[in-house]
Protein backbone atom coordinates (compact mmCIF):
# COMPACT_ATOMS: atom_id res chain seq x y z
CA UNK A 1 0.00 0.00 0.00
CA UNK A 2 1.51 3.50 -1.02
CA UNK A 3 0.09 7.11 0.34
CA UNK A 4 1.10 10.35 -1.24
CA UNK A 5 1.81 13.22 0.77
CA UNK A 6 1.71 16.80 -0.53
CA UNK A 7 4.68 17.96 1.74
CA UNK A 8 3.92 21.51 0.81
CA UNK A 9 0.54 21.56 1.00
CA UNK A 10 -1.05 23.92 4.32
CA UNK A 11 -0.59 26.91 6.14
CA UNK A 12 2.62 25.59 7.53
CA UNK A 13 4.04 23.04 5.70
CA UNK A 14 6.89 21.85 5.22
CA UNK A 15 7.25 21.88 9.09
CA UNK A 16 4.23 20.33 10.23
CA UNK A 17 3.32 17.77 7.17
CA UNK A 18 7.16 16.68 7.94
CA UNK A 19 6.17 16.18 11.81
CA UNK A 20 3.49 14.61 10.68
CA UNK A 21 4.91 12.10 8.73
CA UNK A 22 7.34 10.85 11.50
CA UNK A 23 4.13 10.36 14.20
CA UNK A 24 2.35 8.29 11.33
CA UNK A 25 5.15 6.35 10.59
CA UNK A 26 5.44 4.97 13.90
CA UNK A 27 1.60 4.15 13.98
CA UNK A 28 1.28 2.68 10.34
CA UNK A 29 2.11 -1.02 9.47
CA UNK A 30 5.14 -2.01 7.94
CA UNK A 31 3.62 -2.51 4.48
CA UNK A 32 2.28 1.07 4.53
CA UNK A 33 4.54 3.19 2.03
CA UNK A 34 4.64 7.00 2.13
CA UNK A 35 5.71 9.06 -1.04
CA UNK A 36 6.42 12.33 0.22
CA UNK A 37 5.46 14.80 -2.82
CA UNK A 38 7.28 18.41 -2.63
CA UNK A 39 11.17 19.58 -1.75
CA UNK A 40 12.92 15.71 -1.36
CA UNK A 41 15.98 17.14 -0.37
CA UNK A 42 14.51 19.32 2.25
CA UNK A 43 12.54 16.73 3.42
CA UNK A 44 15.31 14.45 3.98
CA UNK A 45 17.68 16.93 5.78
CA UNK A 46 14.74 17.14 8.12
CA UNK A 47 14.56 13.67 8.50
CA UNK A 48 18.80 13.46 8.92
CA UNK A 49 18.61 15.86 11.55
CA UNK A 50 15.66 14.57 13.86
CA UNK A 51 18.13 10.93 13.61
CA UNK A 52 14.98 9.40 11.39
CA UNK A 53 16.12 7.26 8.47
CA UNK A 54 14.94 8.89 5.26
CA UNK A 55 14.98 5.65 3.52
CA UNK A 56 11.87 4.70 4.67
CA UNK A 57 10.12 7.01 2.70
CA UNK A 58 9.43 7.46 -0.82
CA UNK A 59 10.16 11.29 -2.97
CA UNK A 60 8.72 12.66 -5.75
CA UNK A 61 10.19 15.87 -6.29
CA UNK A 62 9.02 19.36 -6.56
CA UNK A 63 9.40 23.18 -5.30
CA UNK A 64 5.81 24.11 -7.13
CA UNK A 65 3.07 25.06 -4.95
CA UNK A 66 -0.41 25.72 -5.81
CA UNK A 67 -1.05 28.69 -3.32
CA UNK A 68 -3.84 28.95 -1.38
CA UNK A 69 -5.03 32.55 -3.18
CA UNK A 70 -4.84 30.97 -6.58
CA UNK A 71 -7.63 30.15 -8.91
CA UNK A 72 -8.25 26.62 -8.45
CA UNK A 73 -8.88 25.43 -12.19
CA UNK A 74 -6.08 27.58 -13.72
CA UNK A 75 -3.51 26.95 -11.32
CA UNK A 76 -3.96 23.29 -11.92
CA UNK A 77 -3.82 23.17 -15.64
CA UNK A 78 -1.23 25.66 -16.05
CA UNK A 79 1.13 24.17 -12.98
CA UNK A 80 2.28 20.63 -13.49
CA UNK A 81 5.11 20.56 -11.50
CA UNK A 82 3.32 21.43 -8.75
CA UNK A 83 2.60 18.89 -5.62
CA UNK A 84 -1.10 18.59 -6.61
CA UNK A 85 -0.99 18.12 -9.79
CA UNK A 86 1.65 15.55 -9.41
CA UNK A 87 -0.08 13.99 -6.67
CA UNK A 88 -3.17 13.67 -9.07
CA UNK A 89 -0.70 12.05 -11.59
CA UNK A 90 0.34 9.31 -9.62
CA UNK A 91 -3.08 8.29 -8.93
CA UNK A 92 -4.58 8.44 -12.07
CA UNK A 93 -1.88 5.88 -12.48
CA UNK A 94 -1.98 3.83 -10.02
CA UNK A 95 1.70 4.15 -8.39
CA UNK A 96 0.17 5.35 -5.16
CA UNK A 97 -3.39 4.13 -3.23
CA UNK A 98 -4.48 7.35 -1.83
CA UNK A 99 -3.26 11.24 -2.30
CA UNK A 100 -3.71 13.49 0.92
CA UNK A 101 -3.30 17.13 1.04
CA UNK A 102 -4.42 20.36 2.89
CA UNK A 103 -3.41 22.38 0.17
CA UNK A 104 -5.90 24.71 -2.30
CA UNK A 105 -9.21 22.58 -1.55
CA UNK A 106 -10.24 24.10 -4.66
CA UNK A 107 -7.65 22.36 -6.64
CA UNK A 108 -7.97 18.91 -4.93
CA UNK A 109 -11.30 19.40 -5.78
CA UNK A 110 -10.76 20.01 -9.48
CA UNK A 111 -8.22 17.33 -9.74
CA UNK A 112 -10.33 14.99 -8.53
CA UNK A 113 -13.24 16.20 -10.91
CA UNK A 114 -10.86 16.56 -13.79
CA UNK A 115 -8.17 13.53 -13.18
CA UNK A 116 -9.39 10.54 -11.35
CA UNK A 117 -13.21 11.62 -12.20
CA UNK A 118 -16.14 11.15 -10.73
CA UNK A 119 -17.75 7.84 -10.51
CA UNK A 120 -20.41 6.77 -12.95
CA UNK A 121 -23.66 8.05 -11.42
CA UNK A 122 -22.56 10.41 -9.21
CA UNK A 123 -24.14 14.14 -9.94
CA UNK A 124 -21.12 15.78 -7.34
CA UNK A 125 -18.79 14.46 -5.22
CA UNK A 126 -18.96 15.82 -1.47
CA UNK A 127 -16.66 16.03 1.61
CA UNK A 128 -18.03 15.34 5.27
CA UNK A 129 -17.63 16.18 8.72
CA UNK A 130 -17.51 14.33 11.96
CA UNK A 131 -20.03 14.93 14.22
CA UNK A 132 -19.18 14.26 18.11
CA UNK A 133 -22.62 13.38 20.25
CA UNK A 134 -22.89 14.13 23.72
CA UNK A 135 -23.31 9.99 24.42
CA UNK A 136 -19.75 9.43 23.23
CA UNK A 137 -20.70 8.21 19.88
CA UNK A 138 -20.37 10.63 16.18
CA UNK A 139 -21.91 10.89 13.23
CA UNK A 140 -21.10 12.59 10.03
CA UNK A 141 -22.11 15.64 7.79
CA UNK A 142 -22.29 16.13 4.09
CA UNK A 143 -21.65 17.86 2.41
CA UNK A 144 -19.46 20.84 4.00
CA UNK A 145 -18.42 22.96 1.36
CA UNK A 146 -17.77 21.16 -1.73
CA UNK A 147 -21.47 21.96 -3.06
CA UNK A 148 -22.79 25.44 -2.30
CA UNK A 149 -26.24 25.06 -3.85
CA UNK A 150 -27.62 21.56 -4.36
CA UNK A 151 -30.55 19.82 -5.99
CA UNK A 152 -32.88 17.44 -4.23
CA UNK A 153 -31.51 14.76 -6.37
CA UNK A 154 -28.06 15.74 -5.20
CA UNK A 155 -28.83 15.88 -1.83
CA UNK A 156 -30.80 12.35 -2.00
CA UNK A 157 -27.25 10.98 -3.45
CA UNK A 158 -25.41 12.65 -0.36
CA UNK A 159 -27.73 10.62 1.84
CA UNK A 160 -26.50 6.96 -0.04
CA UNK A 161 -22.54 8.35 -0.06
CA UNK A 162 -22.95 9.09 3.54
CA UNK A 163 -24.39 5.55 4.64
CA UNK A 164 -22.20 4.01 2.80
CA UNK A 165 -19.45 6.19 4.11
CA UNK A 166 -20.48 5.97 7.60
CA UNK A 167 -21.20 1.76 7.54
CA UNK A 168 -17.98 1.45 5.63
CA UNK A 169 -15.58 3.58 7.12
CA UNK A 170 -16.66 4.44 10.22
CA UNK A 171 -18.54 1.05 11.09
CA UNK A 172 -21.94 1.97 12.20
CA UNK A 173 -24.07 -0.63 11.57
CA UNK A 174 -27.59 0.45 9.65
CA UNK A 175 -26.81 4.11 9.47
CA UNK A 176 -30.36 6.62 10.08
CA UNK A 177 -29.53 9.27 7.72
CA UNK A 178 -31.23 12.87 8.42
CA UNK A 179 -31.94 16.26 6.37
CA UNK A 180 -30.77 19.29 7.97
CA UNK A 181 -33.91 21.61 8.57
CA UNK A 182 -35.51 24.08 10.30
CA UNK A 183 -38.47 22.25 11.47
CA UNK A 184 -39.11 18.43 11.83
CA UNK A 185 -42.70 18.34 9.97
CA UNK A 186 -42.10 17.59 6.11
CA UNK A 187 -43.38 20.49 4.89
CA UNK A 188 -40.91 22.99 6.76
CA UNK A 189 -37.98 24.44 5.31
CA UNK A 190 -37.66 25.58 1.61
CA UNK A 191 -38.32 23.87 -1.44
CA UNK A 192 -35.70 22.04 -1.82
CA UNK A 193 -35.84 20.66 1.37
CA UNK A 194 -39.47 19.89 0.78
CA UNK A 195 -38.88 17.86 -2.32
CA UNK A 196 -35.68 16.47 -1.15
CA UNK A 197 -37.87 14.87 2.17
CA UNK A 198 -40.32 13.62 -0.60
CA UNK A 199 -37.69 12.14 -2.01
CA UNK A 200 -35.75 10.72 1.02
CA UNK A 201 -39.06 9.48 2.27
CA UNK A 202 -39.77 6.91 -0.06
CA UNK A 203 -36.00 5.78 -0.10
CA UNK A 204 -35.02 1.88 0.11
CA UNK A 205 -31.03 3.27 -0.56
CA UNK A 206 -30.79 4.13 2.73
CA UNK A 207 -32.62 4.28 6.50
CA UNK A 208 -34.09 7.50 6.07
CA UNK A 209 -35.40 8.97 9.70
CA UNK A 210 -36.87 12.80 8.52
CA UNK A 211 -36.16 16.08 9.25
CA UNK A 212 -33.15 16.89 11.63
CA UNK A 213 -33.06 20.34 13.29
CA UNK A 214 -29.81 22.59 14.40
CA UNK A 215 -30.49 21.83 17.85
CA UNK A 216 -30.75 17.92 17.23
CA UNK A 217 -27.35 17.67 15.16
CA UNK A 218 -25.37 16.66 18.61
CA UNK A 219 -27.78 14.34 19.14
CA UNK A 220 -28.04 10.92 18.81
CA UNK A 221 -31.57 11.43 16.80
CA UNK A 222 -29.33 10.30 13.20
CA UNK A 223 -26.32 8.91 12.20
CA UNK A 224 -25.78 10.92 8.52
CA UNK A 225 -27.16 14.53 8.16
CA UNK A 226 -27.68 15.80 4.74
CA UNK A 227 -27.42 19.39 3.30
CA UNK A 228 -26.23 21.98 0.86
CA UNK A 229 -22.22 22.52 1.27
CA UNK A 230 -22.94 26.65 2.17
CA UNK A 231 -25.25 25.52 4.95
CA UNK A 232 -22.80 22.65 6.00
CA UNK A 233 -19.59 24.54 5.80
CA UNK A 234 -21.33 27.13 8.18
CA UNK A 235 -22.10 24.42 10.34
CA UNK A 236 -18.78 23.11 10.60
CA UNK A 237 -16.85 26.28 11.14
CA UNK A 238 -19.46 27.39 14.11
CA UNK A 239 -18.65 24.38 16.07
CA UNK A 240 -14.88 25.14 15.38
CA UNK A 241 -15.18 28.42 16.56
CA UNK A 242 -17.23 26.82 19.99
CA UNK A 243 -13.93 24.92 20.38
CA UNK A 244 -11.87 27.79 19.95
CA UNK A 245 -13.68 30.00 22.45
CA UNK A 246 -13.76 27.14 24.99
CA UNK A 247 -10.06 26.54 25.01
CA UNK A 248 -8.93 30.72 25.16
CA UNK A 249 -10.55 30.41 28.20
CA UNK A 250 -8.80 28.00 29.39
CA UNK A 251 -11.77 25.39 29.71
CA UNK A 252 -11.44 21.69 29.27
CA UNK A 253 -14.37 19.38 29.03
CA UNK A 254 -13.97 15.85 27.29
CA UNK A 255 -17.10 16.40 25.14
CA UNK A 256 -15.99 19.51 23.62
CA UNK A 257 -12.42 18.41 23.58
CA UNK A 258 -13.85 15.94 20.38
CA UNK A 259 -14.49 19.33 18.67
CA UNK A 260 -10.68 19.55 18.09
CA UNK A 261 -10.35 19.18 14.51
CA UNK A 262 -6.86 17.61 14.70
CA UNK A 263 -8.27 14.48 15.98
CA UNK A 264 -9.67 13.66 12.50
CA UNK A 265 -7.20 15.15 9.96
CA UNK A 266 -8.76 15.07 6.96
CA UNK A 267 -11.77 14.04 5.10
CA UNK A 268 -12.34 11.73 2.12
CA UNK A 269 -13.76 13.28 -1.18
CA UNK A 270 -16.78 10.80 -1.60
CA UNK A 271 -17.61 9.77 -5.40
CA UNK A 272 -14.96 9.90 -7.25
CA UNK A 273 -12.57 6.59 -8.82
CA UNK A 274 -9.73 7.26 -6.22
CA UNK A 275 -9.05 7.92 -2.44
CA UNK A 276 -8.07 11.48 -2.08
CA UNK A 277 -8.30 12.82 1.42
CA UNK A 278 -8.47 16.67 1.79
CA UNK A 279 -7.22 18.33 5.33
CA UNK A 280 -7.50 21.76 6.84
CA UNK A 281 -4.96 24.44 5.92
CA UNK A 282 -4.25 25.03 8.77
CA UNK A 283 -3.21 21.30 9.89
CA UNK A 284 -0.96 20.42 12.68
CA UNK A 285 1.39 17.65 12.91
CA UNK A 286 -1.21 15.68 14.82
CA UNK A 287 -4.13 16.57 12.16
CA UNK A 288 -1.45 15.45 9.55
CA UNK A 289 -0.74 12.28 11.60
CA UNK A 290 -4.54 11.11 11.33
CA UNK A 291 -4.81 12.07 7.97
CA UNK A 292 -2.42 9.90 7.17
CA UNK A 293 -4.09 6.83 9.08
CA UNK A 294 -7.68 7.97 7.90
CA UNK A 295 -6.12 7.27 4.54
CA UNK A 296 -5.45 3.72 5.32
CA UNK A 297 -8.49 3.42 6.79
CA UNK A 298 -10.38 4.14 3.41
CA UNK A 299 -8.36 2.28 1.43
CA UNK A 300 -8.69 -0.97 3.20
CA UNK A 301 -12.42 0.03 3.52
CA UNK A 302 -12.36 -0.34 0.14
CA UNK A 303 -14.96 2.22 0.06
CA UNK A 304 -14.84 3.45 -3.63
CA UNK A 305 -15.47 -0.03 -4.90
CA UNK A 306 -18.46 -0.02 -2.47
CA UNK A 307 -19.49 3.32 -3.49
CA UNK A 308 -19.11 2.27 -7.40
CA UNK A 309 -21.15 -1.28 -6.87
CA UNK A 310 -23.98 0.87 -5.27
CA UNK A 311 -24.42 3.52 -8.25
CA UNK A 312 -24.22 0.58 -10.90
Amino acid sequence: MKIGFDILGGDFAPKNCLEGVVLAAKELPKEVRLVLIGDSQLAKDYFLKNQIDPEQFDYVHTTEVIAMGEHPTKAFSQKPNSSIFLGFKLLKEKQIDAFCSSGNTGAMLVGSMFTVKAIPGVIRPCITSILPRENGGFGIVLDVGTNADCKPDVLYQFGILGSICAKEVYKIENPRVGLLNIGEEPEKGNLVSQATHALMKESKDFNFVGNIEGREVFSDKADVIVCEGFVGNILLKTAEAFYDLIKSRNRSDDYFDKFNYELYGGTPVLGINSNVLIGHGISSSLAFKNMLILAKEVIDAKLNDKIMQTFQ
